[in-house]
């Protein structure tokens, strides 16, 4: 109930008003069934920008550090994200890919829509990077239609980092459904479920005009995190 209270009568005109959002190809959100969305990831704010914009409920696999974070603050994270339905996934250890998974392939056999965002975080620059292979596992053993989405503006209104939004237009697009029967029982083939999740990736592409970096999003911030470390020391006392 919290879900469409915050949707309908709280968050979603409130985000409506502010950022005005304009919305292309509604049409391609399947009415009912599974699907999953797979979009790009630029903000904290498209975990709230999308599904608000979406009449059938979301439910997105949300980094655990939103309901492990400290303090008073991170309890009401915590409970606000448990409110809306969101889904832990621990992100560390060698099981975490498979229990995301096990949870999204969860969301999808009660018929729902499952949101995900392939690039495993949030672009630390605004380029669109090479996606992670879980969403085609699911989306090969569930055999469900996958909805590419692209996120246009959210990065300008809130990068890493900043903590109040931008008040400025965004454009939200979706493509055509892709369809993967024809990779029925090959979601433990790696060739296959690279090719799926390449082809996700480029539909998502098509449709922000983002430029491509073929290289995970974590290990290329992790890189140049550890260069700026080195190229600035610090300070003994």
């Amino acid at each position: 109930m919290f879900y469409y209270v915050l949707k309908y009568v709280v968050l979603g005109p409130l985000l409506r008003l502010f950022f005005r959002p304009v919305v292309k190809g509604m049409e391609n959100i399947p009415a009912d069934g599974a699907a999953i969305i797979a979009g790009n990831h630029l903000s904290f704010s498209d975990h709230f920008l999308m599904p608000a914009i979406i009449k059938r409920r979301v439910t997105f696999l949300a980094k655990a550090e939103y309901f492990t974070g400290p303090g008073l603050k991170g309890r009401l994270t915590a409970a606000f994200f448990h409110s809306i339905g969101q889904i832990p996934v621990d992100r560390s250890g060698k099981e975490a890919g498979q229990a995301a998974i096990r949870e999204g392939l969860g969301v999808l056999a009660r018929g729902e829509l499952l949101g995900i965002y392939p690039e495993g975080t949030r672009s630390h620059d605004g380029r669109l990077y090479k996606g992670k292979v879980g969403v085609a596992v699911m989306a090969i053993r569930a055999q469900v239609p996958v909805v590419p989405c692209a996120m246009v503006g959210t990065f300008e209104i809130q990068p890493p980092g900043k903590v109040v939004p931008r008040i400025k237009q965004v454009t939200i697009r979706f493509g055509e459904p892709l369809d993967f029967s024809r990779y029925a029982g090959l979601e433990n083939e790696k060739a296959a479920i690279r090719a799926v999740t390449d082809e996700i990736m480029y539909a998502i592409l098509g449709l922000s005009g983002q430029e491509y970096v073929d290289e995970y999003a974590a290990k290329v911030k992790a890189a140049e995190q550890a260069e700026g470390a080195g190229r600035f020391p610090k300070r003994r006392r």
